[in-house]
């Protein structure tokens, strides 16, 4: 089975590599706790939106595997058909509920549109039963941690049934930047057209933070937090050189929505000890990373710089120095726009200073020696379970 890759979108994944890099994931959290003294605070219970890849997923299996905690998990993913492989996500559901089944550890995951009225109320139920499960007692437990990582490209209002598309372009003006085709090495200018003001209202209400607050607000109708209940949602703010088409465009106006969103929630929670937060991570390759203009280019430098410094981090790695270094550390850090930043690596000036000049150093003779688009090619294909080290892929039809 070999990937089937089409205009920077793999069509395809393979059930055992997606399961061995879960597995990979999960060593990586037991080493890292290993003679870790487990944090008084540690979550009994968790929530997980968007449970089934990437920070979703690690989050997923850094709190499961690093701390015990019993997870409900939401995300929408399809399973093989006759003719087509399952979606890398419904693999990565089933590879993370019997890992955590063979060691005792509390899992349920739920299939469906975590935008709906529907997923919300059979989450409900859900928390519920395992609540009743691990609480003590007679005391059900409630949820110490919800974690919305939902990443979409359209949404279906559960109020009004009109369905919302996303789009990544900038806003005001055309953007143009250099990228590289990851399957040719191939360097290319590539456009992106301003948004219409439609399009940016679309993506702040796919891509923004409306849903987190409802998800919050349908837990707190079912008593379903615990008294210092946390939750967190995750985003990105880059380097200014893509500002034009990530925090000055589309994707970062609906951040900024996701930002409001977290003040809200805190707006709720004033007088408990619940809080909200946003976590800015670092730029990693994700399923959509190769069709974003400058995306590809600059996290191929980004990451032979970090490389070499010994700073560069994947998933699993944000997620567990997450939880061990921030939210369940003694104090919790923040910037000064009140955000946790776990993108600290990425964003040293001795980094994003040794990226810049070799960004600007690249050219179509060197790109292949001087970048790392090997690595980035690497990443976006073990998002879908290819190219994983020690995956038999001539046995093994992937279904």
């Amino acid at each position: 089975m070999k990937p089937m890759i089409r205009g920077g979108i793999c069509l395809n994944s393979h059930t055992e590599g997606c399961a061995a890099v879960v597995r990979r994931q999960i060593v990586y959290v037991k080493k890292n706790r290993n003679n870790r003294e487990k944090p008084a605070n540690a979550p009994k219970l968790a929530l997980v939106l968007g449970c089934s890849t990437g920070y979703g997923l690690a989050s997923r299996i850094a709190l499961s595997f690093g701390y015990g905690t019993a997870t409900v998990g939401v995300s929408l993913e399809k399973p093989a058909t006759q003719n087509k492989s399952g979606t890398p996500g419904f693999y990565n559901n089933l590879a993370f509920d019997y890992e955590a089944a063979k060691v005792g550890l509390i899992s349920k995951t739920l299939n469906g549109d975590a935008f709906s009225d529907e997923s919300k109320a059979q989450t409900v139920d859900a928390v519920r039963e395992i609540g009743k499960r691990i609480g003590k007692d007679g005391s059900p437990s409630k949820i110490d941690i919800v974690v919305y990582s939902l990443a979409s490209p359209v949404r279906v209002d559960p109020k009004t049934g009109v369905m919302y598309k996303s789009v990544i372009k900038p806003i005001g003006a055309a953007f143009s930047g250099t990228t590289i085709d990851m399957t040719t090495g191939r360097l290319f200018t590539a456009r992106a057209e301003p948004a219409t003001e439609e399009e940016i209202s679309d993506t702040v209400k796919v891509m923004g933070g409306e849903d987190w607050e409802l998800w919050i607000d349908a837990l707190q109708k079912a008593d379903l937090l615990a008294a210092n209940a946390k939750t967190i949602a995750y985003t990105y703010i880059g380097p200014e050189l893509s500002w034009a088409i990530y925090k000055n465009g589309t994707i970062g106006r609906a951040k900024e929505d996701l930002e409001r969103v977290c003040k809200a929630i805190n707006a709720k929670f004033a007088g408990t000890e619940r809080r909200a937060y946003i976590s800015v991570n670092k730029a990693l390759v994700t399923r959509a990373s190769a069709v974003i203009p400058i995306i590809p280019f600059y996290v191929s430098c980004l990451f032979k710089v970090m490389k070499e410094k010994g700073l560069h981090e994947g998933c699993i790695e944000q997620a567990a120095r997450l939880f061990d270094e921030r939210l369940y550390a003694a104090d919790v850090p923040f910037d000064e726009a009140g955000r946790i930043r776990i993108d600290d690596y990425e964003t040293r000036y001795d980094v994003q200073k040794a990226t810049a000049d070799l960004m600007q150093s690249v050219t179509q003779e060197n790109v292949l020696t001087a970048t790392d688009i090997a690595g980035f090619r690497h990443d976006f294909l073990e998002v879908h379970g290819f190219d994983v080290q020690g995956v038999d892929y001539e046995e093994n039809d992937g279904q």
